[in-house]
């Protein structure tokens, strides 16, 4: 006795089941990924997973479900194996470009997963790969390592490489800075005057944070040093450091301490030395 599946094409039930995997693939995957969203969502798991690792899991997790299921779609399809036969005769000549293919893009999930492991940088610090590029990490996925620099710019560099370059994350462990203030004075200033005043405008700044240890301030030492760090040219350099817990609270605060030293040099009458050039001219000329 014939069933009701014996009357329908081959070629039918062929695609009827292709369908039905692939659906079964997507469902799985939304499901599984929801499940991961909702985890991340919850106070619970953001306060000890990672969210760099979370992501690069998620797209790794993805990558899995959708090969597994084309997979499972290629084994029900015999005409495959004619045509895996008919391949073989060329089957050095695409391993060499399958091989050559994929190193760069195995080299990058290779190293994604060490940067996710060793985590010299998450999403989320900033970070200057080769003294190049600086920005925020946006994204870290199986081939590369997204950047948003300052003028909301993305820079992509592959994992491969940004894993043998230098990397300078000012979040690493610490996100405080040290931010560098040197102002030139003119060689007739009063260089007392001139450190005092760069002590007192930067110490009224409301970004600068006291980075002194309880020695320091047990000996009096202050918040802000000033130094003279170089005799040049036409000007005596001076120097102060100054710390905030961010940095971009240290580049406003950097910006902000030009601005407030400029106009208390201008009204004190401390020259800040600029080039000058005298050009003369020939006779007739």
């Amino acid at each position: 006795m014939k069933s009701v599946f014996d009357s329908v094409p081959s070629d039918f039930r062929l695609l009827s089941v292709l369908v039905t995997i692939v659906v079964i693939t997507f469902l799985v995957n939304w499901a599984v990924i929801a499940i991961i969203n909702r985890l991340e969502a919850s106070k619970l798991a953001t306060a000890s997973v990672d969210k760099t690792a979370l992501n690069f899991a998620k797209r790794l997790i993805s990558v899995v479900i959708y090969g597994v299921g084309v997979g499972a779609c290629l084994t029900r399809i015999p005409e495959l194996d004619i045509v895996g036969h008919s391949l073989l005769t060329g089957a050095g000549i695409l391993t060499l470009v399958g091989g050559l293919a994929s190193q760069q893009v195995l080299g990058n999930i290779v190293s994604g997963f060490m940067i996710v492991f060793f985590r010299p940088f998450r999403i989320g610090d900033r970070i200057t790969v080769s003294g190049n590029y600086t920005g925020t990490v946006e994204d870290i996925t199986l081939r590369e390592t997204i950047l948003r620099d300052a003028e909301n710019n993305r820079i992509i560099i592959p994992n491969s490489q940004i894993s043998s370059e230098v990397v300078v994350n000012a979040n690493h462990t610490d996100s405080k800075i040290c931010k560098i203030i040197e102002v030139g004075v003119g060689y007739s200033s009063d260089l007392e005057q001139a450190m005092t005043i760069m002590q007192d405008e930067i110490v009224k700044h409301p970004l600068l944070i006291d980075q002194r240890t309880e020695e320091q301030i047990r000996d009096n030492a202050p918040i802000v040093p000033v130094r003279v760090t170089a005799l040049g040219d036409s000007s005596v350099t001076l120097r102060a450091w100054a710390w905030a817990d961010s940095p971009a609270n240290g580049f406003v605060l950097q910006c902000d301490s030009y601005l407030n030293l400029k106009r208390r040099f201008d009204e004190v009458g401390i020259e800040i030395p600029f080039p000058q050039r005298t050009i003369s001219f020939a006779d007739g000329s």
